[in-house]
């Protein structure tokens, strides 16, 4: 794999991450539990696409084939994106939607504050003005993992079945591979293992905190942010986010 390869799939892998769960996200728009949650998570939906013009912009710069942002987001097939398993999962009751969003999120500014000293001054760019939303993310996701958590017996139970179920797919975001390889030899990106550690120390905190017990189980479920694999809920997530453009392909406002 070139450089040039390696750096466009970790791109895609930004991009998707962030288009992937701000569309989530987007689906309480209207539906949320009281209206300065359901402000909240609008807020947060538009702060990860904004994000991924950015991201899904670089890569189609660094591809050198013509594909715009829109192009990545709207005109791939479901075997084409790049995102982990954990972003793409049903938002389920808002108690799930929040211990994902704070898995991620925790990952996600760790992630973000090593980009701020990438070797390529784009990257750089990029993650220095979105870590600064980020923080705040995770911020609240955390504080409302903790609130839930440590709240009635029903919203602790809720929130222990969420940890529970999308534990398995936290340790994706950690795995290397030849294109993290790559990106860590060449100074533009970490390996996503060296960010494990700090990772661990936060969630077993806000946890302890919520009174929740992390699942004892190392098991992850892998095969998204390389493509190999995606869970049915994608495929289904693509088809509505997708569908103005394939039934008009080319349409503009």
């Amino acid at each position: 794999m070139t450089r040039d390869m390696a750096f466009f799939e970790f791109l895609c892998r930004m991009g998707d991450n962030t288009l992937v769960l701000g569309h989530r996200v987007s689906e309480w728009c209207g539906h949320a539990p009281v209206l300065e949650e359901d402000i909240a998570l609008a807020n947060t939906a538009l702060d990860l696409i904004g994000q991924t013009q950015m991201w899904l912009g670089l890569a189609g710069e660094v591809e050198g084939e013509g594909r715009s942002a829109d192009d990545l987001a709207m005109l791939r097939d479901a075997w084409d994106f790049r995102n982990v398993l954990l972003a793409e999962q049903p938002n389920g009751d808002f108690g799930q939607t929040m211990m994902r969003q704070y898995l991620f999120d925790q990952a996600h500014v760790l992630l973000l504050q090593k980009l701020a000293g990438s070797s390529d001054e784009r990257v750089a760019g990029i993650a220095a003005k979105a870590v600064k939303e980020v923080a705040y993310h995770v911020e609240r996701s955390r504080d409302t993992v903790i609130g839930l958590g440590d709240g009635t017996s029903e919203s602790h139970r809720r929130m222990q079945a969420a940890l529970d179920l999308l534990w398995p797919y936290a340790g994706e975001m950690f795995t290397d591979d030849e294109v993290s390889g790559i990106m860590a030899g060449e100074g533009i990106a970490p390996e996503p293992s060296s960010l494990r550690a700090a990772w661990d120390a936060a969630v077993q905190e806000t946890m302890s905190e919520a009174t929740l017990v992390i699942p004892d189980s190392d098991f992850a479920h892998a095969g998204g942010k390389t493509g190999f694999r995606h869970s049915e809920h994608l495929g289904h997530m693509l088809t509505q986010m997708q569908w103005l453009q394939r039934a008009y392909p080319g349409a503009r406002w």
